[in-house]
């Protein structure tokens, strides 16, 4: 049998390909795309934390929460010997798990990190979702300032800009403090109550262990429920409420719009303050593009024995590839020299004038196979060369290869020690024009 990729995964190719009716960009376009990525979020000052893609169990299932359906449904397990482990659904929580295990707050300040890299879940593969998904995002440790949550969502802003990706809806809601949230849980299901046995046999279950999952219902007639009930932002506590109002004034100073949006909540139980989504219509019913909030019980939650206050947002790749579309992707980098080696002799030549090349800092290669020259230049064109070097045993004798520029034709001798100097004069070092 011939072996495929599992079902919701695919791979990176360095060309275009497609994938369950969407494009999947090139490896040049997902390189050019993380490269953007990550010079916006060094520009707002975060560093870069790379955690394994395997996580003990426990951490994933504490941090995001029993109840979610992440942890019932969605995981990808494994088992070895007595330990559980699981392929990571999510990065905040092994964020979390490094920042206490290396003692980053020892670093002082507020800790800024961010993260390039995949996740995984046993989820339904649809347009925009895989079960093998890329994720980028950050975590701001150590600050429980309404700056923090301002600056997490700006920076978010401006990765989306950086693509020229505008046409979006930036989404807020505060779930308050804990005292707050459960007033408001117990209100949720005395209102419920009376309609319980309408209700799913999914939200008849979260109704009983987390009745603000009720909020998040896709059921068209629990959404009109929902029209009714009662509103989590009218039992903020004074203090939740002034931290809330002024993310929205700072967001309002730097001209980022956004609307409030009370039904909104997050489908990870450690979310505990400010939370917020950026959709996009280009992506249909899944709409959102990002989303990520405020956690500061995280910390304790997976064993920490302080609080620590941290918000952050976590960004899928495809999804950001489909409401780009091919607006975003520059033309791969050309090669810089192609040597056409006609003969043994030249074919020996080429092998270690390559190397020379290489070494002072050009992009070449060459025939593998001693094909003709004329197979040598289609592959030349093939791979978009910008310079052919062109030598048989009657140019080596002569101390002279051709030099032809493959976009205008035009070609001229040149000795064989000026060659890398007539090519640096011609070409960036490394790439080419």
């Amino acid at each position: 049998m011939m072996f495929q990729t599992v079902r919701g995964t695919f791979d990176v190719l360095p060309f275009f390909q497609g994938s369950m009716d969407e494009v999947i960009p090139s490896s040049h376009a997902w390189n050019y795309a993380e490269n953007v990525v990550r010079g916006v979020l060094e520009r707002f000052g975060f560093e870069e934390i790379r955690t394994p893609i395997i996580e003990p169990l426990g951490l994933v299932a504490r941090g995001v929460g029993q109840t979610t359906d992440i942890v019932q449904k969605e995981m990808f397990v494994v088992k070895r010997e007595d330990e559980d482990y699981v392929l990571r659904p999510e990065v905040t929580a092994p964020v979390m798990r490094a920042y206490l295990e290396h003692a980053l707050h020892q670093r002082g300040g507020t800790q800024r990190l961010y993260y390039i890299g995949p996740c995984f879940r046993a989820e339904r593969p649809q347009k925009g979702r895989f079960r093998q998904f890329h994720q980028f995002g950050i975590e701001l440790l150590g600050s429980g300032a309404p700056a923090s949550d301002a600056e997490a969502i700006a920076c978010l802003r401006a990765v989306y800009d950086a693509f020229g990706i505008t046409d979006t809806r930036l989404r807020l809601n505060a779930l308050g403090s804990g005292e707050s949230r459960e007033r408001y849980r117990d209100a949720l299901r005395a209102y419920f109550a009376p309609h319980r046995e309408t209700l799913s046999a999914t939200s008849q279950q979260r109704l009983h262990q987390n009745p603000l999952r009720l909020l998040d219902t896709k059921d068209e007639r629990e959404r009109a429920l929902l029209a009714g009930a009662p509103r989590l932002t009218d039992f903020l506590g004074e203090e939740d409420r002034a931290h809330f109002d002024t993310v929205q004034a700072l967001l309002t100073d730097l001209g980022i719009p956004f609307v409030v949006d009370p039904l909104l909540v997050r489908g990870i139980d450690y979310y505990t303050g400010v939370v917020f989504e950026l959709e996009s219509d280009e992506l249909g019913a899944q709409s959102a593009l990002a989303a990520g909030g405020r956690y500061d019980g995280l910390a304790e939650m997976v064993g920490g024995k302080t609080t620590v206050p941290a918000v952050g947002w976590a960004a899928g790749f495809e999804r950001l590839f489909l409401a780009a579309e091919a607006t975003i992707y520059p033309p791969p980098p050309r090669l810089g020299i192609f040597i056409v080696a006609l003969g043994d002799d030249a074919q020996r030549w080429a092998f270690a004038e390559a190397q020379r090349l290489r070494a002072a800092g050009l992009a070449v290669t060459f025939d593998l196979q001693g094909r003709s020259m004329k197979a040598q230049m289609k592959e030349a064109d093939r791979q978009k060369a910008r310079f052919a070097v062109i030598a048989g045993s009657n140019e080596l004798a002569s101390g002279e290869v051709l030099l032809r520029d493959l976009d205008t034709s035009e070609q001229q001798a040149v000795s064989l020690g000026g060659l890398a100097d007539a090519l640096r004069a011609r070409l960036p070092l490394g790439v080419a024009g």
